[in-house]
């Protein structure tokens, strides 16, 4: 890599020209020397070049502007030299050396032809040029007085003369070069504004140059003057400071001075170039200042003002009759209620209490539903801004390397059986390929199992990632999971212009065939392995076993008995594997097994690996101009050990955490489950936006929507759930921020680690209205010395105290010894990486309203090598007993306690003052893989509902919320634990139409108009309040019922479960246990025959779970038909209360309408077992029904029976 030689400020360089004869002179070529002396430097920290002194030579040539210069450091000795010294101005970079001006001066003022004579650049590829202007005479001769040089600002060239007079007849004195620079623009004289007429009345002419020279070399004039190109060239220019972002005084003025460009000249000032920087129009400002080809300096403040992201409100066309209908069905609901109360059925007063019960918390319910609704918000970001303001060149960052943060992005898994090793790889592959700094970004895949079969696997990945993700950056692919990319069925030439895309992905296709061969294959690979050692190792044991008994008997011992040798898993480098083994043994079952941490690909270099043809780098494709680095990978599976609780998936995610930390500490992590993949590469990117923009601070996580592949085009079981994800979800983006799911969801470190974030706000009073600003930053005392203002001021910003739930500091601040281990632990290395997390996580010091910010191109820096040491300290924090008496679980990472652990993190975070964001990109950001099942989707949500019935029985409950969180944010995060409870009043109020219809009573006395009028407004209402839903969060008609079919799906069956599992775990202890939901195996991407695409949707797997509802179903047909036959065969019939009756049913049927569709499969066969079950509860309800009112007649033999 070639190096930049720079010059430190003030430092005499001394330039040798060949021969005495100055300048215009018939000299002959020669050498001429360049010595400097001192050191080389350069502005990142680089290793030492030694104390050798750089020579430039440079060799003058007639008629030629620029000559070249080589190091050749030797010169002609014979030559004659005429010396002088060329000073280098001061610049950020270089300080000034006053000592070594002083001593120059002199002699700078009176070589000063010789200073504009000679042009220094250095490049970030190119070594220190001296470039040598000629000054050959054309016909013109220059200026000899110092006072008769050139008067444009910025250039001191000796003035043009045309017959011993300046080109305009104005005396304004101009070089040669400046006087064509204005011809070729407007045509006018700098100095008198008008066009160039260079007379021949010298006399009248040459009376008034003294007069002009002295108006045009006052400073207050010249500083009117236009720049020049020689401003550009020469770094003589005076720095100006002008007031940066926030009114703070810039130390240095980076729009006029030296930038890097793409030109020879490596560094330039003063004006910035047009071509390939600002490409405006040639007509613009510059050419009404006469020039052409240049252009104002942009303003540099303007880019940190410049947002990120932007919020948009939903349109209040919208949104207002949205508001309206809420309170207008709140008061019906209210008005409703009311008349139900008043008017009670004396006729059936059991059947009226139980109906106004069900009716009055659905109300509740409905209201705590609404209510986070009335604030919904739109986002979007902006990544030119993004790769503008981090990605390109700076004074700071001259090689323009990344200066984004860093990101950890964490895949877990945790049985290769239910989740297919293939399913997990495509995964990885999506992250590794993703459009992001591959020097800042690394994966880490979280094996719980600690399965061989998922290690390999890996392996096998990072070796088909060398063909994958080069293949994606040439082309530009997407989405960047090949089983998606090549299963998906549009052409797949769109937009493709590369004549050599179609030969290469046919060439990757193939290769990507063979790999899913060889994961697929792995399984049996490692048994066929396993039993062939295992033979070996057993052959060997009965030989030894032999000799020993032989050596026994000779000495008259008593023989020992064969023992069986142990089976173990291997291997392919011929050593056991540490992890679990297939016939499990102690230290290698799935819960007692060591830690195994291994790095499947090394951290990346920082600067770019270009690739080369595929004939020559013996590649598969052709990568010439491609970067080929690749992130780093990481496999991780955790100690476990009998007799430790492990946490399930929130251990594991914590034990990523710390690993991570000490290997790679980026500011940001990333989880995702190892079946969601990135489908837009420029994800990550987006949620940067909102982490690093005004106000990102504030931010503790980034929450993706999820989306899902492989679901029936019907949504049978409401698998895309966008009701939640597009409308909940956006509601609450409008207040404190959305919930965590579990995955698809970017964080901020430290939010992570218990911190609190730098301000928060306290709402106190009648619906919080009362709002109290907290700053919870805290500077670093000075110890007693006055420090400069200009000092930065994010070295002495700390960071933000741990607090516990109710806003107490939990002692002193994160740099007291005492308080490290029993938080984080005993490791020294993970805890001096946390101020280093959350120094790279901070906004830029520019940043509008930032005052503890970090130095634009701090982050432009190279990534600590990975050593051994680091490996093994990294080992030592995912040992099983780490944790021990520290608040791992309890208040940092993931918290534990609950089989929903995602929705506990996120609500603790927002319960410390943290806000979240909701990023909805154009482009699924993340997609996944949904159950079909009609069981594995009620066991899905058996364990997201017993979750929230743990947190509404737990101190996560909303009720016990802080003050720093927002009113509806309380209610959002309330009604997410209370919704299960609901399902006890949808059972009862499912079985009341059929109740109805058996007895011939009504939930009214007579359906009168009043109750018709109430229940039609409350019915048009909820559908408009539907539609209006529909329109500003973009779903559908069809998505929406399929949502409330499911609701009452749910409800009947998964839901009651759940709270009963609930009751028994706070009551009785018992401890809750949930299935893991299988991944589908098949093609990611949806390929294939549709049949066997949605093969499992038609499959019928009891579970208890179906008992209710089909139960629920049976019950009110039976009614209908009962209720029917009556009312036909009755002497006085009443039609009403049938209607009434039946229409209730009718609805309950529509809702239980795809769940008796899921029980039938493709054959139409049901279970018998949910026949016996559904028949048995439905003839214990019916007997139960004749005791409570029996026929007329026959209540004096049976014995009646009433509610006291």
């Amino acid at each position: 890599m070639s190096r930049r030689l720079s010059l430190p400020a003030g430092t005499p360089v001394i330039v040798s020209p060949a021969g005495g004869e100055k300048c215009g002179g018939s000299s002959s070529p020669g050498d001429g020397v360049v010595r400097r002396r001192s050191g080389l430097t350069s502005p990142v920290p680089r290793h030492s070049l030694g104390s050798s002194t750089a020579t430039l030579q440079v060799s003058p040539v007639r008629r030629s502007r620029y000559l070249g210069a080589s190091r050749d450091s030797g010169a002609d000795a014979s030559a004659e030299f005429v010396h002088y010294t060329v000073h280098i101005p001061p610049t950020p970079e270089r300080g000034a050396s006053v000592e070594v001006e002083a001593a120059v001066e002199e002699e700078v003022r009176t070589q000063r032809s010789y200073i504009s004579g000679t042009i220094f650049t250095g490049g970030l590829n190119c070594a220190t040029r001296g470039h040598v202007l000629n000054c050959s005479d054309d016909g013109a001769r220059p200026a000899a007085s110092a006072n008769m040089s050139c008067k444009m600002r910025g250039c001191d060239m000796p003035a043009f003369l045309k017959a011993g007079q300046p080109p305009c007849d104005c005396g304004f004195m101009i070089c040669k070069e400046c006087y064509m620079e204005c011809v070729a623009g407007a045509g006018n004289c700098p100095g008198c504004k008008d066009a160039f007429s260079a007379g021949s009345n010298t006399e009248e002419s040459g009376g008034d140059d003294d007069d002009d020279d002295e108006a045009v070399s006052s400073s207050e004039e010249r500083d009117q003057l236009p720049l020049t190109s020689m401003a550009r060239r020469f770094s003589v220019v005076h720095s100006m400071k002008f007031p940066g972002c926030n009114g703070k005084p810039a130390d240095f003025d980076h729009a006029r001075w030296l930038f890097e460009t793409k030109g020879t000249y490596g560094y330039g000032n003063a004006l910035w170039p047009k071509d390939g920087h600002c490409g405006g129009p040639a007509g613009g400002v510059a050419a009404t200042n006469g020039f052409v080809g240049i252009e104002e300096p942009p303003n540099f403040g303007a880019r940190c003002r410049r947002p990120l992201t932007r919020k948009t409100s939903v349109s209040q066309a919208t949104l207002s009759p949205y508001r309206l209908l809420i309170l207008i069905r709140l008061v019906a609901l209210g008005f409703f209620l009311a008349w139900r109360i008043r008017h009670p059925n004396p006729e059936a007063v059991w059947l009226w209490a139980l109906s106004v019960t069900c009716e009055v918390w659905f109300a509740f319910s409905w209201l705590l539903d609404s209510l986070p609704k009335l604030c919904p918000v739109h986002r979007a970001a902006d990544l030119a801004v993004l790769a503008e303001r981090f990605e390109s060149p700076t004074a700071r960052n001259p090689k323009g390397r990344s200066d984004l943060p860093g990101i950890d992005v964490f895949v877990s898994t945790a049985d290769p059986e239910k989740e297919p090793p293939l399913v997990t790889a495509n995964t990885v592959l999506s992250i590794l390929a993703a459009d992001y700094p591959v020097e800042k970004l690394a994966c880490y895949l979280s094996d719980d199992g600690g399965a061989l079969l998922t290690f390999e696997a890996l392996a096998e990945t990072a070796s088909f990632a060398r063909i994958w993700v080069p293949f994606c950056r040439k082309h530009g692919v997407e989405p960047r999971c090949p089983e998606a990319y090549f299963g998906q069925k549009r052409d797949f030439l769109k937009n493709k212009v590369r004549v050599d895309f179609v030969r290469e992905r046919r060439k990757v296709k193939r290769e990507y065939d063979e790999f899913k061969v060889r994961v697929n294959s792995l399984p049996e690979a490692i048994r066929r392995r396993s039993d062939a050692y295992n033979t070996g190792e057993e052959l060997r044991a009965k030989r030894r076993q032999q000799e020993e008994a032989a050596a026994a008997l000779g000495a008259d011992a008593t023989p020992q008995p064969e023992t069986a040798a142990v089976k173990a898993t291997w291997m392919s480098d011929g050593s056991n594997w540490p992890g679990t083994w297939t016939s499990p043994a102690p230290d290698h079952s799935r819960g007692d097994h060591a830690g195994i941490i291994q790095a499947m690909l090394a951290p990346p270099t920082s600067e770019p690996v270009l690739g080369g043809d595929a004939a020559e780098c013996g590649g598969l494709i052709d990568t010439t101009g491609v970067d080929v680095r690749l992130p780093m990978l990481v496999y991780v599976s955790r100690e476990k050990r009998p007799g430790y609780d492990h946490n399930k998936k929130a251990g594991a995610m914590n034990a990523l955490v710390r690993t991570s930390a000490i290997m790679s500490n980026g500011p940001f992590i990333l989880n995702l489950d190892c079946d969601h993949y990135v489908h837009n590469s420029a994800a990550l990117r987006e949620g940067m936006c909102f982490m690093l923009d005004r106000g990102g601070d504030r931010v503790c996580f980034v929450q993706f929507p999820q989306r899902f592949e492989g679901i029936d085009p019907n949504d049978r079981y409401a698998n895309h759930n966008l009701v939640f994800f597009d409308v909940s979800m956006r509601a609450m983006d409008g207040l404190q921020g959305p919930m965590y799911v579990g995955t698809g969801c970017v964080f901020r470190r430290t939010a992570l680690y218990g911190f609190s974030p730098p301000r928060a706000t306290e709402h106190h009073g009648w619906l919080g209205r009362k709002k109290i600003k907290l700053f919870l930053t805290k500077k670093k005392p000075s110890m007693g010395k006055k420090t400069d203002r200009t000092e930065r001021e994010d070295t002495e910003m700390m960071l933000p105290p741990i607090e516990d739930d109710d806003g107490r500091q939990l002692g002193g601040d994160i740099e007291s010894s005492g308080l490290l281990p029993k938080r984080f632990g005993g490791s020294a290395t993970f805890v001096a990486s946390i101020p280093v997390a959350e120094y790279q996580g901070r906004l830029l010091q520019d940043t509008p309203g930032v005052h503890h910010g970090r130095p634009a191109g701090a982050l432009a820096v190279p990534r600590e090598p990975l050593d051994a040491a680091t490996v093994a300290e990294a080992i030592t924090v995912i040992s099983c007993f780490y944790e021990e008496k520290t608040e791992w679980g309890r208040r940092i990472g993931w918290i534990y306690g609950s089989v929903t652990e995602d929705v506990v993190t996120g609500y603790r975070m927002h319960n410390r003052g943290w806000r979240s964001v909701y990023c909805v990109t154009r482009r699924d950001a993340f997609r996944g893989t949904a159950p079909i099942n009609l069981t594995d989707r009620l066991h899905q949500v058996l364990r997201w509902a017993t979750g929230s019935v743990e947190i509404f029985f737990s101190r996560n409950n909303a009720l016990f919320a802080s003050p720093r969180m927002k009113l509806l944010q309380r209610v959002a995060y309330f009604n997410a634990g209370m919704y299960p409870f609901t399902s006890v009043f949808l059972l009862i109020y499912c079985l009341l139409p059929a109740v109805s219809l058996f007895s011939g009573k009504f939930i009214v006395q007579h359906l009168s108009a009043t109750f018709l009028v109430f229940l039609l407004v409350i019915t048009l209402t909820l559908c408009l309040l539907a539609l209006l839903e529909i329109r500003w969060s973009g779903i559908t008609l069809h998505e929406w019922w399929r949502n409330e079919q499911f609701w009452v799906i749910g409800g009947t069956s998964a839901h009651p479960a759940a709270v009963l599992q609930g009751l028994l775990k706070v009551i009785a202890g018992v401890d809750i246990s949930f299935t893991l939901t299988s991944k589908p195996g098949g093609d990611v991407g949806g390929d294939g025959n549709e049949d066997d695409a949605f093969a499992e949707l038609y499959e019928v797997r009891w579970s208890f779970l179906m008992v209710p509802p089909v139960t629920i179903m049976m019950v009110n047909a039976v009614a209908i038909a009962v209720a029917s036959a009556r009312t036909l065969y009755s002497e006085f019939p009443q039609w009403s209360k049938l209607l009434g009756g039946a229409f209730f049913s009718f609805w309950v049927l529509c809702h239980l309408y795809p769940f008796a569709k899921g029980l039938l499969g493709r054959r139409g066969r049901v279970p018998t077992i949910v026949f016996v079950w559904s028949g048995l509860i439905s003839m214990i309800i019916s007997l139960l029904w004749v005791y409570i009112s029996p026929p007329a007649g026959a209540r004096e033999r049976i014995g009646g029976f009433s509610f006291p």
